[in-house]
């Protein structure tokens, strides 16, 4: 009950901030009266999304629609907050400096309390449409804007064969998501254009279950099998984890279900297991870890991956959460070369400006959360993601195809 309290104090002390700001530049009623009934309407629209939401079903269309509605709304008004609650901690400021001098050194008693200002006022609400352009254009346009990153990363002991060998990494589908068969086709052409060795994907096919992939199977069965195979591993997602199962057997059975999709498109599931490619006599090694987090499912056994393969083999990893690369991966006996990763999605919000600017919220909690890292001589890409979860959106950061060939030579920082 507490909990309810401090999020209606919250919500509420929100909205009468951006309120007010509304008030200072319009005095108009329709237009102040206009303001709250759509405010109303969109919060009853919420709330009856939130107390009908199955937790047997997950996250579809209509809460990721709710979640849009919501961010649409609340994001400016968080901007309409924070200066008109900065302006009233300057006017409480002001409005005291004013009371003692007045009252104690002047002996007059004359309003002591600043007006709101106009022009902060019109200058908050220029910056509140600013996330809430961006944030429309992320659900209408950013989703898809599918952006092909090309990578080459240079290694002195990768087998002669395998000098300018190609890989296409993609990640995170979560196909029941979509809602657009004409741009995921474009994606999909997209991904066959690169024309490269070995594609690969690195988990969270779906968001919970394996019948949201049903619509997509065809579609996702076009990506071209390149001459070393489509290979893949398991994401957070992919274990069933986040909805309430009548049963046990149930959820056994989603998770065979969505196991099985993976060759249904052709694309063949490591399962904490390895695969050699081999080349003109030579050959590198392939790792797929099942899903190993640092917050969420751990179940990926990187020993168990790897029985088998020689210390001195060139290895690329699979593995869906980059935390594992950063608390296992890069500080393990074995040397992994490159480990390909997804999972964060860059949060589906940031800023980035290509080889100089890179930021989003999400690099408080993963420190390795998109493109490539280095460290001890070993590499990481982290992909932004393929499709789009929660938001049904993306601002600034996009939905990636990541292209990287592999050459002999020295270590570039």
């Amino acid at each position: 009950m507490l909990s309810w309290i401090v999020v209606l104090i919250v919500f509420g002390s929100i909205d009468v901030y951006a309120f007010q700001a509304i008030k200072t530049v319009s005095k108009a009623y329709w237009f102040l009266w206009l303001y709250i009934m759509i405010s109303v309407v969109v919060y009853g629209y919420l709330v009856y999304v939130f107390l009908n939401y199955d937790v047997s079903v997950g996250p579809n269309a209509y809460s990721l629609r709710a979640m849009g509605l919501f961010l649409l709304m609340f994001l400016p008004k968080v901007v309409l907050f924070i200066i008109m609650f900065g302006e009233d901690v300057f006017r409480v400021f002001i409005g005291a400096y004013n009371y003692l001098t007045d009252n104690f050194f002047s002996g007059t008693s004359e309003r002591c309390l600043p007006s709101r200002r106009l022009f902060l006022s019109k200058v908050a609400l220029g910056l509140a449409v600013l996330p809430f352009i961006s944030l429309l254009h992320g659900i209408f346009k950013g989703k898809y804007n599918y952006k092909v990153l090309k990578y080459t990363l240079h290694f002195e002991d990768l087998p002669e064969a395998f000098d300018g060998f190609k890989l296409t990494q993609i990640s995170d589908i979560h196909s029941g998501s979509f809602d657009s068969r004409e741009e995921i086709e474009y994606a999909i052409d997209l991904i066959n254009e690169q024309e490269t060795d070995l594609i690969l994907f690195t988990g969270d096919i779906v968001n919970t279950k394996a019948s949201e992939m049903d619509p997509w199977i065809d579609t996702f069965k076009r990506i071209k099998n390149p001459e070393f195979g489509k290979y893949s591993v398991l994401g957070n997602h992919d274990y069933g984890e986040y909805v309430t199962w009548p049963s046990k057997e149930e959820k056994e059975a989603n998770f065979e279900s969505i196991k099985g999709i993976h060759k249904k498109i052709d694309f063949k599931l490591l399962l904490n297991e390895n695969k050699y490619i081999e080349k003109e006599g030579e050959r590198l090694v392939l790792i797929g870890v099942e899903n190993w987090g640092k917050r969420f499912k751990k179940v990926g056994d990187l020993d168990l991956a790897t029985k088998g393969v020689n210390s001195n083999d060139f290895k690329i990893l699979m593995s869906h959460d980059p935390s594992h690369w950063e608390y296992e991966v890069k500080s393990h006996k074995e040397h992994y070369h490159l480990t390909l990763s997804g999972h964060t999605h860059g949060l589906q919000f940031g800023i980035e400006i290509p080889g100089f600017f890179k930021w989003s919220p999400v690099q408080y909690v993963y420190k390795q959360w998109a493109g490539i890292y280095k460290e001890a001589g070993q590499y990481i890409n982290v992909n932004r993601g393929f499709g789009f979860h929660a938001y049904p959106g993306r601002v600034g950061i996009w939905p990636e195809i990541t292209v990287i060939e592999v050459k002999k030579g020295k270590v570039t920082v």
